[in-house]
């Protein structure tokens, strides 16, 4: 190959997200209206359990007894934490100025940031979430099909709408081999109507724990997949950061720094969600 001074420098190469992951598929992505939102949010949970059952004077002898009252379930808050992605870069100066790196560092993360809204989610929400409600049995992972059944019956048994099933991105063919999604829709959804993410970042693959960040990963040949009420993610703009960044350039070596920034905020109807562990198997137990 030619050296340096003999190649010619052309534009980068530029691409799009993955449009089926947490920040293509979530039920909405909205920007934060008020600054206070990126402190966290409090919401009431809605639609979390089914109706019960009642009858206007039953009679005697049918199968049917009323419960002794009619039962209120509280309503509680759901608290959601911020975080920030973030993407820095550094460059020789040499043929590069500060406005061709922060154009490029706003570009990285625009590409980079599903990636981290994921892993933060998988690790410090849904194995948070799921803490209690591993459907996993005790002989061990289920196969795919079969953890996605256990998933769906748990929702349907515990919020009133569809839902979210969240798998890292290796299980895609999976679920397609066993004819698991329905292809005619803008993101895939399963037979019964619940959206798939596909995930980069869920590859870090953390099970259900008590204290949010803790999980831990999956036995090789397994993959922990959750599915949750309805996802939405609120987020500021990329912006390039202030401060955190060193000063640029640094004419001591010549370098020229840049760094953006998002911070996001993953909120989950009645803030719960199932998980279950599953092989990575192409075919049957």
């Amino acid at each position: 190959m030619p050296n340096a001074g003999l190649r010619k420098s052309v534009p980068s190469i530029s691409g799009e997200p993955s449009p089926y992951g947490l920040l293509g598929c979530a039920i909405e992505v909205v920007g934060a209206g008020d600054v206070h939102e990126l402190n966290g949010t409090d919401t009431a949970p809605q639609g979390c359990g089914p109706a019960t059952l009642w009858q206007d004077c039953p009679e005697a002898g049918n199968g049917w007894t009323n419960p002794v009252t009619k039962p209120f379930d509280r309503m509680d808050s759901c608290t959601f934490e911020p975080f920030t992605a973030t993407k820095g870069l550094v460059c020789s100066m040499i043929g590069t100025d500060q406005d061709e790196m922060d154009a490029a560092a706003l570009e990285a993360l625009r590409l980079g940031e599903q990636f981290a809204v994921e892993e933060w989610f998988m690790r410090r929400g849904l194995s948070w979430m799921a803490n209690g409600n591993d459907l996993t049995p005790g002989a061990g992972a289920l196969h795919v099909v079969s953890g996605i059944g256990a998933l769906e019956t748990w929702l349907a048994e515990n919020y009133g709408g569809t839902g979210t099933i969240h798998v890292p991105v290796g299980v895609a063919s999976l679920l397609g081999k066993n004819h698991q999604l329905d292809p005619h829709r803008n993101c895939p959804t399963t037979w019964a109507g619940n959206t798939v993410v596909y995930g980069g970042g869920y590859s870090v693959n953390v099970g259900p724990v008590a204290q949010p960040g803790a999980g831990a990963e999956a036995p090789a040949g397994e993959a922990w997949i959750y599915i949750t009420p309805p996802v939405r993610i609120r987020r500021s703009p990329r912006e390039l950061a202030g401060g955190s960044v060193p000063v640029s350039p640094d004419v001591t070596v010549n370098d020229i720094y840049a760094e953006a920034e998002a911070t996001f905020v993953a909120e989950v109807a009645c803030c719960t969600a199932a998980a279950v562990r599953v092989t990575l198997s192409a075919c049957c137990p």
